[in-house]
């Protein structure tokens, strides 16, 4: 997908930089794929707020993506590509020959009209599925599981994916874009490909409305608040402030380490915090 730009006809088109989209399905989704989708603004359900910066925004339908591809050996044809609401990446309608129809992400370089399959093991061709421990060293791969028929976890976001370095004992190792190396059970499903719409990080909104669209609240500084509200705040003329970047409640943020998942240490080979060579 290319970007698209704009005149500067009004102060809310300058610099207005968006993904083309007119190659997209243009009409509803599919109803018996979608279901409703309730806006929370950031509350619990005590009406407390949990989550800062949420609210507002278009209402959408969720479409029920199949994040599983464990429809063996039945091939499908893409029917259209489509824009969800729900993710960055875009999504694709496939028919299979049962006459079924999934949402499934849509990759890179996958048209309508384009045959698909998931498979044990399967061609290298964008869409088409397998289990990771049968794809090729070097493959490019997104939608990967984590555990065997959960579905996808890894590498769904717009323009994401991994690659395949090298197989151990059962495992295989994979490289995220983050530069993490992790081992991946050679039974888990993974898609081949990279995901669609990579342009989607070169956009320019332009103005705060686009973001409020998206549901996307503004947050305000803490180095702009008072003492009494933020660790921050305060201080006679503009600070920085003067101590590690905290959450309002005084807990460090900004590359503070929180991890304490130490059950899954073994399958991580390189961290992506690791320092890297010069």
């Amino acid at each position: 997908m290319a970007l698209k730009h704009y005149n500067p006809t009004s102060p809310a088109r300058r610099g207005l930089i968006l993904v083309d989209r007119s190659s997209l399905w243009k009409g509803s989704p599919v109803k018996s794929l979608t279901e409703g989708k309730n806006k929370t603004g950031g509350r619990n359900n005590k009406g407390h707020r949990t989550s800062r910066g949420i609210g507002g925004g278009h209402k959408q339908k969720y479409r029920l993506v199949d994040f599983k591809r464990r429809k063996w050996d039945m091939p499908a044809t893409v029917q259209r590509i489509e824009y969800d609401p729900n993710r960055s990446a875009f999504i694709a309608l496939v028919e299979y020959e049962d006459k079924s129809l999934a949402y499934i992400l849509a990759p890179q370089r996958l048209g309508v009209g384009d045959s698909i399959i998931a498979s044990r093991k399967a061609d290298v061709k964008p869409g088409n599925a397998m289990e990771i421990g049968q794809a090729p060293l070097g493959t490019i791969v997104h939608n990967i599981e984590l555990k065997p028929s959960k579905g996808g976890q890894l590498a769904r976001a717009a323009g994401a994916y991994a690659q395949i370095v090298g197989r151990d004992k059962g495992m295989v190792m994979i490289r995220l874009n983050s530069g993490e190396q992790r081992y991946i059970r050679s039974d888990c499903m993974v898609t081949v490909g990279a995901v669609s719409n990579s342009d989607n990080a070169n956009q320019n909104f332009a103005k705060a409305g686009r973001n409020r669209w998206l549901g996307r609240r503004p947050l305000t500084r803490g180095v702009a608040k008072n003492p009494v509200d933020h660790p921050h705040g305060g201080g006679e003329g503009r600070t920085s402030g003067g101590r590690h970047p905290v959450t309002p409640w005084g807990k460090p943020t900004k590359g503070a380490r929180t991890r304490s998942n130490k059950a899954t240490d073994k399958f991580i080979i390189r961290s992506r915090h690791a320092k890297k060579k010069r």
